[in-house]
C-alpha cells in the first residue's frame, strides 16, 4: 500500500527525529507554564505518541500536551491544591472524551469555516515566530510552550522583543544564525538532490552545531551560555529513579465533586483543540487525506485516561508538532510514534546529553516552523478570495496573536458567522425593481435547500414585488424547504389578494410534504387536510 508505515519509513524515520527535537522544549516548557512537575510534560508527550497515535485515524497528526489548556490546568493545579488531586480530572476528562466520541461529536469539527482554519494556522505560525525570536538571542525568561499574550513573565508577545534587547548573549544569536542559515540551505533544491540530506536532517544538524558551540565558546569571557539556556530534563540515577518520577493519581480524589467539573471542561477544550488541529492537519496533508473524528475523540480520550493514571498532562493533538511532521515530510503515523519513543528513550537514557542541546538552536528549527505556517503567499491568496474569506481570516489571526487560540478562533467563527448571514439576506433571492416590465411575470426560484437562514432575503424580495404583478414562486427543484420559509410565502399568498399580485406556486406540493402545516393551516381558517392537499389549498393561485 501506498501509505503503508513500512514502506514509508525513510520519510517517517528522518520526520520523527525533527517532531520529536520540536516536542522536547514545548512539553517541558508547557509544564513548567502550567506549574506541574516537568517531567510530566514528557510523560504527555510519550503517551501522544506511544498510545494515541496507534489508535488514531489521523495519518500525521501528533499529540502531547497543549499550550491552549496551560492557563486551566495552572488553575486547577491551585484550586484542588496537589497535583495527584489534580491527575484524577485528567482521567475523568479521558472518559469524558471517550464518550463524546460514541455520541459521534467528532462533526463538529466540520463546522468550522476554512477561512478560519487557516487563519488559526497563519495565527499559530506568527506567534511561533514572535515567541522564538527572544529565545533566538539568548533571553528565556518565559518558558517554551507559553504561547498567551499576556505572558509568564509580565510581559506580553511585543514588549518581550523590547526586554530581549536588554539580555542578548552572543553565543545564543550565533547558534540561532547559524542554525537559520543550515536550514535554509537544507531546503534548497541543488542539497535536496544530494541523497545524504533525506536521511540526516537539517534540524539534527542545527542542534549538533549548536551543542559543539556552546561547549567550544563556554569559557570566553561574555560569551558563557548558562544552564538556563539550555533544555532541563529532570536526571534521576538508575531505573528506580527514572520509574520514580511517575505519578499516580489520589484515588480518593474521585469523591470530590470539584474533579468531575474541572475534568468536563477540559475535555470539552481539548477536543476542540483536538478537532481544528484535525480539519488543519488535513488540509496541509500533501494526500489531502481525511482524519475519522469520532476516532479521534476516543483516541484522545483513552491517552488522557492513560496521561492521568501515570502523571502526565492532559492531551490534545497539537498543530506545532503535527506540522512539524508534515513539513519535515513524515507520512505516516509511524512518524508520530517514534518521536514519542525518542522521548522515552533519551530520557531515561541520555537526559544530561539532552540539557547540553541550547534552546536558540530549538529556536531556529521553530522559527522556520513558524514561518511556514504564516508566509505572505497566503495572506495574498486570502485577500484575492474576497472579503468574506479574508476578514474573518484576518481577524482569527489577530485575535490568536493578540488573546489566545480558542479566543481567536471564537472571534472569526463569529465574523464568519456573520458574513453567511450577510450573504444569505443579500445573494439568493433578488428582485431588481428598476428591471421590471409590467404586465411581464416576475420569476423566483428557489435552491436546492432552503434553509431559515433564507428568511430575510425571501422576505425581503417579496415585500419589494409591485403591486399587481405576476409572480411565479418555482420549487419544482428544492428538495427541503424550512417551515419558516412555508410560512413567509403562505402569508405572502394571502397578502397578495390585497396589493392585486397574482400568485402561481410551482413545486411546493412536492417539496415539503414533509413540512407540518397543520398550525399554520388553522391560523388561516383552513380545515386540516392531508399534507399534499393543504399545501395544494394554501397555495392555489387567486
Amino acid at each position: 500500500m501506498e501509505h503503508s508505515p513500512l514502506r514509508n519509513l525513510r520519510y517517517d524515520i528522518p520526520s520523527s527525529i525533527v517532531v520529536f527535537l520540536v516536542a522536547l522544549p514545548l512539553c517541558l516548557g508547557i509544564a513548567l507554564a502550567s506549574g506541574a512537575p516537568l517531567f510530566s510534560g514528557l510523560i504527555a508527550g510519550i503517551v501522544g505518541g506511544l498510545v494515541v497515535a496507534p489508535l488514531s485515524g489521523s495519518p500525521l497528526g501528533v499529540s502531547g500536551p497543549a499550550a491552549g489548556l496551560a492557563v486551566i490546568v495552572y488553575g486547577a493545579i491551585e484550586e484542588l491544591g496537589a497535583y495527584p488531586t489534580f491527575l484524577a480530572a485528567v482521567v475523568v476528562a479521558g472518559i469524558t472524551q471517550m464518550i463524546l466520541g460514541a455520541l459521534r461529536a467528532g462533526v463538529i469539527g466540520y463546522y468550522f469555516p476554512s477561512s478560519v482554519i487557516k487563519g488559526m494556522l497563519s495565527g499559530i505560525g506568527i506567534i511561533i515566530f514572535l515567541k522564538q525570536i527572544p529565545h533566538a538571542v539568548g533571553y528565556d525568561a518565559d518558558p517554551e510552550g507559553d504561547f498567551a499574550f499576556i505572558q509568564h513573565d509580565g510581559h506580553n508577545t511585543f514588549s518581550e522583543l523590547t526586554w530581549m534587547l536588554k539580555a542578548l548573549n552572543p553565543t545564543a544569536t550565533l547558534i540561532a544564525a547559524i542554525g537559520l542559515v543550515i536550514l535554509i540551505l537544507w531546503e534548497r533544491p541543488f542539497m535536496k538532490k544530494l541523497s545524504f540530506t533525506t536521511i540526516i536532517q537539517g534540524p539534527l544538524v542545527t542542534v549538533v552545531i549548536g551543542i559543539l558551540l556552546a561547549m567550544s565558546l563556554g569559557a570566553e569571557e561574555g560569551w558563557i551560555l548558562g544552564a538556563d539556556h539550555m533544555v532541563a530534563i529532570p536526571v534521576t540515577e538508575g531505573l528506580s529513579g527514572f520509574v520514580g518520577q511517575f505519578t499516580l493519581p489520589d484515588m480518593t480524589a474521585f469523591a470530590n465533586p470539584a474533579i468531575y467539573t474541572i475534568g468536563v471542561t477540559m475535555a470539552v477544550v481539548a477536543s476542540l483543540e483536538t478537532l481544528l488541529c484535525v480539519e488543519a492537519t488535513d488540509k496541509l496533508d500533501p494526500f489531502k487525506r481525511v482524519t475519522p473524528t469520532n476516532k479521534e475523540l476516543w483516541a484522545q480520550g483513552i491517552g488522557n485516561v492513560v496521561s492521568g493514571f501515570i502523571g502526565g498532562l492532559p492531551i490534545t493533538q497539537v498543530i506545532v508538532r503535527s506540522s512539524a511532521n508534515i513539513q519535515s515530510g513524515g507520512r505516516t503515523k509511524a512518524s508520530a510514534l517514534m518521536h514519542s519513543a525518542l522521548l522515552l528513550t533519551c530520557a531515561y537514557a541520555i537526559p544530561k546529553v539532552l540539557n547540553m542541546i541550547p534552546l536558540a538552536a530549538l529556536a531556529a528549527i521553530l522559527l522556520i516552523v513558524g514561518w511556514k505556517l504564516a508566509k505572505p503567499a497566503l495572506f495574498i491568496a486570502m485577500w484575492k478570495k474576497g472579503k468574506s474569506e479574508f476578514i474573518p481570516f484576518t481577524v482569527t489571526v489577530l485575535g490568536i496573536v493578540m488573546t489566545d487560540l480558542l479566543t481567536g478562533i471564537a472571534l472569526g467563527l463569529v465574523v464568519a458567522i456573520v458574513y453567511i448571514l450577510w450573504d444569505n439576506f443579500k445573494l439568493p433571492y433578488k428582485f431588481d425593481i428598476t428591471s421590471y416590465k409590467a404586465g411581464k411575470p416576475i420569476r423566483i426560484e428557489f435552491s436546492e435547500s432552503v434553509s431559515f437562514l433564507n428568511k430575510a432575503s425571501i422576505q425581503r424580495t417579496l415585500n419589494t414585488l409591485p403591486d399587481g404583478a405576476t409572480v411565479v414562486l418555482d420549487a419544482q427543484n428544492t428538495l427541503r424547504i424550512h417551515p419558516d420559509v412555508v410560512e413567509i410565502v403562505g402569508e405572502f399568498q394571502i397578502n397578495a389578494a390585497t396589493r392585486d399580485i397574482t400568485v402561481e406556486c410551482l413545486g411546493f406540493d412536492s417539496t415539503i410534504s414533509e413540512t407540518p402545516l397543520e398550525d399554520f393551516e388553522e391560523n388561516v381558517l383552513l380545515k386540516p387536510k392531508a399534507k399534499a392537499t393543504g399545501v395544494r389549498k394554501l397555495f392555489k393561485g387567486k
